[in-house]
């Protein structure tokens, strides 16, 4: 009897964590144009694979990742209300690309440590496209 109990539970719990990891959210970023005139730029919602940062950059109509002006923590799974500090000035009417890097490659695990086109801490690919929106500073 225990062991059909054993079993019997063993098989609840492996259902349930197939069922949870197959409704898992996708990686993504939602935003809205937004004042920066607070010196931060907010997304509503993130959600990240895993532990890593929400990433500001500079873009334009070409929509190519620019200059990094901003970076907030992530943790794994939904993130709500994630607010970079902006390390430079942004005038309204700018385009900034928030983006979802990862917590991979650097010399230090809590320290971002991205630059332009490096590898540490880089950004996210899902199917080979990168998880960001572009919003426009108000």
């Amino acid at each position: 009897m225990t062991r059909f109990l054993t079993a019997t539970a063993a098989l609840a719990l492996s259902a349930g964590a197939a069922l949870a990891a197959g409704h898992a959210m996708a990686p993504m970023v939602e935003a809205a144009d937004q004042s920066v005139s607070g010196g931060t730029v907010t997304a509503a919602s993130v959600v990240a694979p895993a532990n890593g940062w929400m990433v500001v950059h500079r873009t334009d109509a070409d929509m190519a990742p620019g200059p990094v002006v901003g970076y907030a923590p992530l943790r794994e799974g939904d993130n709500t209300d994630v607010a970079a500090i902006l390390m430079e000035a942004v005038q309204p009417g700018e385009m900034l690309m928030l983006m979802v890097h990862g917590e991979d490659g650097g010399t230090m695990t809590g320290g971002f440590e991205y630059t332009l086109g490096a590898t540490e801490d880089g950004p996210i690919r899902i199917d080979g496209n990168l998880v960001m929106t572009v919003i426009t500073a108000q």
